[in-house]
């Protein structure tokens, strides 16, 4: 099947109404290491509408006790994305020019580990401004977090149900 556009819109719509709240259908890890990748995950079904059911390396969330790796880890999210060749999101790492609203930031150390998943809510004069959990936040410019390495992840389209 051919890949269906992300609704950008939707997944920032999301962001904005749970960004300071909880989604009462997901558990909230902020107690268990944070809870930034699980509310970027939220945002992304938002805008995409599918989840990849495959056991182990697959990106959905049943409840808090059946659910992949990369619907709350911060590097399995990343793998995810970037190598998905099936059903749900897909992305590539891309510079910062190429962002658009719906896309991640992910904040990093020096070693080259990253820790903290936000999503793009907008831009002010071509600075990101974030929406996130963990340290609620939404429309939060990129520029007021500390970090040591950065990596920007677009969402270059969905494939539906059933996709090869």
């Amino acid at each position: 099947m051919k890949p269906i556009d992300y609704d950008r819109l939707a997944a920032v719509a999301y962001a904005r109404r749970w960004a300071y709240r909880r989604n009462p259908a997901y558990y909230d890890f902020s107690a268990l290491g944070g809870d930034c990748t699980n509310f970027c995950s939220q945002c992304l079904f938002a805008g995409a509408g599918v989840m990849n059911f495959t056991p182990v390396f697959g990106w959905f969330y049943r409840n808090a006790n059946d659910r992949t790796a990369s619907w709350t880890g911060v590097e399995f999210l990343y793998r995810f994305l970037t190598s998905n060749e099936g059903t749900g999101p897909f992305a590539e790492e891309v510079s910062l020019p190429a962002l658009e609203r719906g896309d991640l930031v992910q904040l990093g150390r020096a070693d080259g580990s990253f820790y903290h998943t936000l999503l793009i809510s907008g831009f002010r004069f071509g600075i990101p401004l974030l929406a996130t959990h963990t340290y609620d936040a939404f429309n939060r410019p990129l520029t007021s977090y500390r970090f040591e390495a950065v990596r920007f992840v677009h969402i270059l389209g969905v494939r539906p149900n059933g996709a090869p």
